[in-house]
């Protein structure tokens, strides 16, 4: 039976494909439209559905909408309450007309997402983000083939939504850059504004694992201490803001170690994006699992996870195939030659990280190459790059005790030992958001790459970053491959 599940009309639209238990296809909306954060489906991701899998049976939609006007109707949104399209009325525009479509609870697709798709029989789920109808965090056992939900926190108490709040606060967008606001805060200050901050906006009578905060941060905090307007102010409350999320974030996933029983963690909501919070949990779980899409964009396969339960994961490379063998030689010249060079080769990543499918990659030992790349990528100063590295070769170049000698999906940071000899993937506080490369992770070609490139140089890892400009997605198929080369000058190599 093919089933599609959808994300979409919020932000970060998704559709994923799946022909009973297995998982055939899952992109973004935006790799298709070129629209960065596109809540929309479009008649592109559509067709590309359809080929790989024809009309489907059911379609599962990542959140229950009814429950959601509730609470938005509770916060006074009439205008989205009365005007806001239903998932019904935006497939008809593409013909979908007589599909059943099953809504599942935002939260449990959530969970879905990250448990189904594990390796643990049984686990503690935790799940924190922004909203989801009405719950911000939410707690699961999983055993076996069920889900068993044992705590929920409401809105308006919301880590997530005040974290998205504060990368407003700083100018930058919420839901979509709460990444930059993390890679700002290793540049400012954490104590600067901390006890404005803790005072102002959380409750300080509260003794419990979650957050209360003194105010809905729903419509964000613009207002708050607008004086600060510096640079290094905005670097202070970045600071600030990542130390209170930590805090929080250790708070609750200490609480889950402690009341649940299994050892096995399964980390997801938009939240755990969050790779410098991360390793916290790590602390107190003996494995951790972070699916790779853990936003909402993965929940158009927690939706369908929900339904049909586990599955054999088939890793991220889930999207637009460009077809042909990954061009090593090619490459290789490239980046001994000038570099700097990109690739889009094989199914595109499922998630907001190039993993190697769909990257920009550089020599990571030349001091003005970081410069360069975000030069190239029309990023601020400041934003750092990941190292992707073999795995086998991870523990000589960065301390892996909290995140762990794998890290294939780039989802924790790591003091890289060597700063002075690969400026190009260090922060500056000299931390790397390190992704590994195993033999058996999925993408082969780029493993070779990296393989090749260490019997050539001696230097076991290059920096990898999306191939995108600020503000706009990643390349998808060969056309934007060829357009990327005209536009910016770097090669894109697609086939050898």
């Amino acid at each position: 039976m093919i089933r599609w599940g959808v994300s979409a009309l919020a932000h970060d639209a998704s559709l994923a494909v799946f022909d009973d238990n297995k998982l055939l296809f899952a992109s973004h909306a935006e790799r298709y439209s070129g629209n960065k954060n596109d809540k929309w489906l479009n008649q592109k991701i559509i067709d590309d559905a359809k080929a790989i899998g024809g009309l489907p049976w059911e379609i599962h939609f990542y959140e229950n909408t009814w429950i959601k006007k509730t609470r938005q109707a509770y916060a006074g949104q009439w205008d989205v309450v009365w005007n806001k399209p239903s998932i019904k009325a935006h497939l008809e525009d593409f013909g979908i007309t007589k599909t059943k479509i099953k809504m599942h609870k935002h939260h449990k697709s959530h969970a879905a997402a990250g448990y189904f798709t594990s390796k643990f029989d049984d686990a503690t789920v935790v799940v924190i983000d922004s909203i989801g109808e009405w719950e911000t965090l939410t707690v699961w056992q999983g055993q076996g083939e069920k889900l068993k939900q044992v705590f929920s926190q409401s809105f308006p108490h919301s880590i997530g939504l005040w974290y998205s709040a504060m990368t407003q606060r700083v100018h930058f967008k919420p839901n979509e850059e709460e990444y930059i606001l993390m890679g700002m805060s290793a540049l400012g200050n954490p104590n600067k504004v901390y006890g404005d901050m803790k005072q102002n906006f959380f409750d300080s009578e509260n003794k419990g694992f979650t957050t209360k905060f003194n105010m809905n941060l729903h419509r964000g905090c613009q207002g708050w201490e607008p004086q600060l307007n510096k640079i290094q102010d905005l670097c202070d409350i970045a600071a600030s803001t990542q130390k209170l999320y930590e805090e929080n974030f250790e708070r609750i996933v200490k609480h889950a170690s402690e009341s649940q029983p299994s050892k096995n963690l399964v980390l997801v909501g938009g939240c755990a994006l969050n790779c410098v919070a991360n390793p916290i949990a790590k602390k107190y779980f003996d494995d951790v699992w972070i699916i790779p899409n853990p936003g909402d964009a993965g929940s158009s396969v927690g939706c369908v996870l929900d339904e049909i339960g586990r599955i054999d994961w088939p890793g991220p490379y889930l999207g637009y195939d460009i077809e042909g063998d990954y061009p090593v030689y090619d490459l290789i010249q490239h980046l001994d030659k000038h570099k700097i060079v990109g690739v889009a080769n094989g199914r595109a990543e499922f998630g907001p990280r190039a993993l190697g499918h769909r990257s920009l990659l550089a020599d990571p030992r030349g001091p003005d190459i970081k410069d360069k790349v975000n030069a190239i990528k029309k990023r601020q100063e400041f934003r750092p790059f990941a190292p992707a590295i073999l795995e086998e070769h991870v523990t000589e170049y960065f301390d892996t005790s909290l995140m762990g000698d794998k890290s294939p999906y780039m989802q924790y940071t790591a003091k890289c030992l060597k700063p002075d000899e690969f400026p190009a993937i260090v922060h500056c506080d000299d931390t790397s958001r390190v992704q590994t490369v195993g033999k058996n992770d999925g993408s082969p070609g780029f493993r070779s790459l990296l393989e090749t490139w260490y019997a050539k140089t001696g230097c076991p890892m290059l920096l990898n970053t999306s191939l995108n400009i600020k503000g706009k997605p990643m390349v998808n198929n060969e056309e934007d491959a060829k357009d990327w080369t005209n536009k910016y000058g770097i090669p894109v190599l697609t086939t050898a």
